[in-house]
């Protein structure tokens, strides 16, 4: 058993670590009884849980916070209606859940989708859905009507239990060709249901991270800190900014890398190391700006087969069209990017339910892309790869003095569910018991936020209150929920201004998310805990602005100003396909910062 201090949840607010207290308190541990590895979305729930018992868990990531695939997810936040098809009725039923859980406890960034699915006839499919059903066939299908409202009507019977969305409808072919005209000719009636959507994923990991220290000033989360190796009764942990080298002997280890997962339990065993668990996929996505294409969404989702038979989504998202994505086998998880062939996929399978709207590469204002880490499967349709989660054990060993869990597979969607599986079976572990849920506890900005009747006059309020003005509260408003009150004192205890080359952000915010937010380099701030990179918003002369503010803010050198910013420019370029950026960063280095220039190149 632990010590009772450690077993007591603490609701006051904990101290404020900078990276540097961070470390301190990590050398000063020594051992912890839980270290989670992987700061991706499962990994964070699961420190989430951990801490909330009151365990003193310490959460390490070799990179930023939800930086790879916990970043690169469709931004659907979804019950998995084609996981009917294949049986997973146990996964569609906990989706469901988790999504209307997350429709209520994050409403600041998790809202209603209203989703259609064009259909091209009203029997196809019958056949061959009821052979993937019972595993006789494996290649995807077109699926007419029918098949569509019978997995329709099942999933309204998993939504209707919580009452939150309003049921299916079908649409014959006039109601659908007056709603959709630019629908292709093939398009014989639709479908319409409701799903859900997440706009700022990356935030919402933080916020887990941050409640979790709340409410437990035991519980340490620290990014930029890889797993090295194992030895001395312990594991050896790296400084990835400094290369300083750290010691901890954990009782438990959880690994909870994802893609990444068999190579750490190889690094944690390289003796004997266990078998292969995950068999990942790549999935890309496009951020389109096309004005004709974004009207005739009218704010809602089109979910699709393409030619193949694979589904496909497309939907608003910060004023361009999100459109993905595709699922191709991978071994390599490190540095994957969203490659030429994908994004003429990815276009071919728009053009062919939108025909006549002309959409060229040059539309594409953003890429991004990460790996599915799916269980190892020796399926030849990656489709039907199960989209479930499992855990994996792995006792002590001789050369690895430690328990090791693994958490397998997971979606976005089920992160409480799957962090809560995996931390009750970590006290067990430990001789601990739960004395926290976390099914009806709101995260972050969703707790303290008026319902949106109120908020109009809650915005009002608030601009008074802090001499702000009205339309720039309800812009942080909409960034950061209930969080607003924060940011409001501590960009009121200075003279603001909008930022040079986005007049969206203030200088003061930005400098709250460097100091509140363990920002650490300028990708963090553009791509992770702001939405200037996905928006299709960046510039080499923000890309330098940001980076100069971030300098000042945390004393740091010219020389390192000019190196992140070098990095960050080819970084952004290769890894998203940022038109301006990938322009700038093929000619030698130039400081935009010493240009002085508003628009050093227009993307």
């Amino acid at each position: 058993m632990l010590n009772s201090t450690h077993s007591q949840g603490n609701t006051q607010a904990a101290p404020r670590l900078d990276r540097a207290g961070r470390l301190d308190e990590l050398r000063r541990r020594g051992a912890a009884p839980v270290l989670v590895v992987g700061g991706g979305i499962n990994g964070i729930s699961t420190f989430r849980e951990l801490a909330l018992q009151g365990i003193p868990v310490i959460l390490v990531e070799r990179g930023d916070w939800c930086q790879a695939a916990s970043g690169a997810l469709s931004r659907m936040i979804h019950g998995g209606l084609r996981y009917l098809e294949t049986g997973e009725f146990a996964l569609v039923k906990e989706s469901v859940e988790e999504r209307d859980r997350l429709l209520k406890n994050a409403p600041h960034y998790v809202m209603p989708l209203r989703t259609t699915v064009p259909i091209d006839s009203y029997c196809s499919g019958l056949v061959n859905a009821g052979k993937r059903f019972i595993g006789l066939a494996e290649r995807p299908s077109r699926r007419g009507a029918m098949v569509i409202k019978a997995g329709l009507t099942l999933y309204d019977f998993y939504t209707r239990a919580r009452g939150s969305m309003p049921g299916h409808r079908l649409a014959g072919g006039g109601e659908t060709r007056r709603r959709w005209p630019e629908f292709n000719d093939w398009v014989k009636c639709s479908a319409t249901y409701y799903d859900a959507w997440i706009n700022y994923p990356e935030r919402l990991g933080y916020e887990l991270i941050e409640d979790s220290e709340r409410a437990n000033p035991r519980a340490l989360a620290i990014n930029y800190l890889s797993l090295a190796g194992v030895g001395d009764g312990g594991v050896t942990l790296r400084d990835e900014l400094s290369g300083e080298i750290f010691t901890l002997a954990p009782e438990l280890v959880i690994n909870a890398t994802g893609a990444w997962i068999d190579r750490l339990n190889g690094t944690l065993s390289p003796a004997s190391p266990p078998p292969k668990l995950i068999g990942g996929t790549k999935g890309s996505h496009l951020i389109v700006r096309n004005a004709r294409l974004l009207a005739a969404l009218n704010g809602g989702m089109v979910y699709y087969e393409n030619q193949e038979g694979r589904v496909c989504i497309l939907f608003p998202y910060f004023g361009n069209v999100l459109v993905g994505s595709t699922d191709i086998r991978t071994d390599n998880p490190d540095d994957v990017i969203c490659g030429e062939d994908e994004k003429r996929y990815i276009l071919d399978s728009l053009r062919f339910v939108f025909p006549r709207i002309a959409i060229a590469e040059e539309d594409i204002l953003y890429t991004f892309c990460g790996i599915r880490p799916l269980p190892v499967s020796d399926t030849s349709v990656n489709g039907r790869i199960s989209r479930n989660h499992s855990l994996k054990i792995f006792p002590p060993t001789a050369g690895r003095p430690f328990t090791t869990l693994c958490l397998v597979g997971g979606k976005w969607t089920t992160f409480r569910a799957f962090g809560a599986q995996a931390a009750d079976l970590a006290l067990r572990h430990l001789g601990e018991r739960r004395r926290v849920g976390t099914e009806d506890l709101a995260i972050g900005g969703g707790r303290d936020l008026p319902a949106p009747a109120e908020q109009a006059a809650w915005i009002g309020a608030l601009a008074a209150r802090y001499h702000s003005d009205a339309a720039r509260v309800a812009q942080w408003v909409a960034r950061y929920g209930g969080r607003v009150t924060a940011l409001l004192d501590f960009v009121s205890q200075t003279p603001d201004r909008p930022l040079r080359h986005h007049p969206g952000y203030t200088v003061n915010e930005l400098r709250f998310l460097i100091v509140r937010e363990q920002v650490a380099r300028p990708e963090d701030l553009l791509v992770r805990r702001t939405a200037m990179a996905i928006s299709g918003e960046l510039t080499p002369a923000l890309v330098a602005e940001v980076t100069d503010i971030m300098a000042q803010v945390l004393g740091l050198s010219d020389d390192w100003r000019r190196a992140s910013l070098a990095a960050a420019l080819a970084g952004l370029a290769a890894r998203h396909g940022t038109p301006g950026l990938t322009a700038f960063a093929s000619q030698p280095f130039t400081d935009p910062s010493a240009q002085g220039a508003t628009d050093v190149v227009k993307s």
